[in-house]
């Protein structure tokens, strides 16, 4: 029996945490996903001082966050860079922002595009015409049935993000963390 590498999964707050739990779930992802490691407070600080301590338990890091917040805070911003710049070279850290929100990803199940959203309102309405009554809060995501409309589209979402230039409207580095809990699986 061939021994899976331990994934742990950390982000930002309630969508991240209930995306990856449902994935979990549904398609058998070998992940860790704990409600600790997701916070609300929407700082970088917070994710790298969460990854730094799980790579010291030597486990690969997914870390799921909205690039918003670091786009209007030249504080973030620049926190943002220097975690970044640090983690490009760790072969056990995956960067999985989307500018401006995990809600871009989602979009990207759907259509192809790169338009540039500048936060999760801009996004919501346009996602609501593919997901139902789609909405940021625990009531709505904690129910799996969002999920399953997303499997069904993953591989498309997948194609779409890869085939956009993040430098260039918005973006999502999400299908890393599909690549690499699908090749798990196998």
């Amino acid at each position: 029996m061939k021994l899976r590498e331990l994934i742990y999964v950390i982000g930002e707050g309630l969508t991240e945490k209930y995306y990856f739990q449902h994935l979990k779930k549904l398609k058998g992802y070998s992940c860790v996903v704990r409600p600790r490691f997701f916070s609300n407070k929407n700082s970088i600080y917070y994710l790298e001082k969460r990854t730094n301590e799980l790579l010291l338990a030597d486990v690969k890091v997914i870390c799921a966050f909205d690039s918003d917040v670091a786009q209007r805070n030249k504080e973030e911003k620049e926190r943002l860079n220097r975690f970044i710049n640090k983690s490009k070279n760790n072969k056990n850290v995956l960067i999985c922002d989307s500018l401006p929100s995990i809600e871009f990803w989602f979009l990207l199940h759907f259509i192809k595009t790169n338009k540039y959203y500048p936060n999760y309102n801009a996004i919501r309405n346009e996602l609501r015409k593919h997901i139902q009554g789609y909405d940021k809060t625990e009531k709505f995501l904690i129910n799996d049935k969002w999920i399953k409309t997303l499997i069904d589209r993953q591989n498309s979402a997948v194609k779409n993000a890869k085939s956009l230039n993040p430098k260039e409207g918005s973006y999502s580095n999400i299908f890393k963390a599909i690549e690499l809990l699908e090749k798990q699986l196998k």
